[in-house]
C-alpha cells in the first residue's frame, strides 16, 4: 500500500493532524486562507496596468466588428440561407432557422476589411447586414 493510498483512507480529523504535525516538522508557517491569491489582489501597482488594458480593447473595437443580420427580401431567402451556411459552417435546418430568426447576429470581432465584404455580399444577396 501507498503513501498516496494510506493518507485518502484518513478521516478528516486524521487528515487535520498530519497536516499540523507536518506543518511543524517542516516549519510550514500557517497562511491565511486564500493564500497565494489574496497577495496579488490587495496590491496596489497592478491596478493601473488594468486600467491600461482595458483602454486597450476599446481602441481594438475600433478595428474589429460585430456583423448582425437585421432582414432579408423574402425571394432572396434561399440565397441568403446558401450564403449563411457557408459563412457559418451551420447544416442546412439550422441555417434556415438562423435566417428566419432575424435580427440575428452573425459573427463577432471581424476585421475591418472581411467585414465590409460580408455586407456587400449579403446586401447582393438582398440581405440587410449591419456592422456594430
Amino acid at each position: 500500500m501507498t503513501i498516496v493510498d494510506q493518507i485518502s483512507q484518513l478521516t478528516l480529523l486524521e487528515t487535520a493532524d498530519l497536516v499540523s504535525s507536518l506543518k511543524s516538522k517542516l516549519n510550514i508557517p500557517d497562511m491565511p486562507l486564500g493564500g497565494f491569491a489574496s497577495g496579488p489582489a490587495s496590491a496596489g501597482p497592478p491596478a493601473p496596468p488594468a486600467e491600461e488594458e482595458e483602454a486597450a480593447p476599446a481602441q481594438q473595437e475600433k478595428t474589429l466588428f460585430t456583423l448582425t443580420l437585421k432582414s432579408f427580401d423574402a425571394g432572396a431567402k434561399p440565397k441568403v440561407i446558401k450564403e449563411i451556411k457557408s459563412m457559418l459552417g451551420l447544416s442546412l435546418v439550422d441555417s434556415k432557422k438562423f435566417v428566419e430568426s432575424a435580427p440575428k447576429m452573425m459573427k463577432e470581432g471581424v476585421p475591418k476589411e472581411e467585414c465590409e465584404k460580408i455586407v456587400e455580399t449579403m446586401k447582393g444577396l438582398g440581405a440587410v447586414v449591419v456592422s456594430d
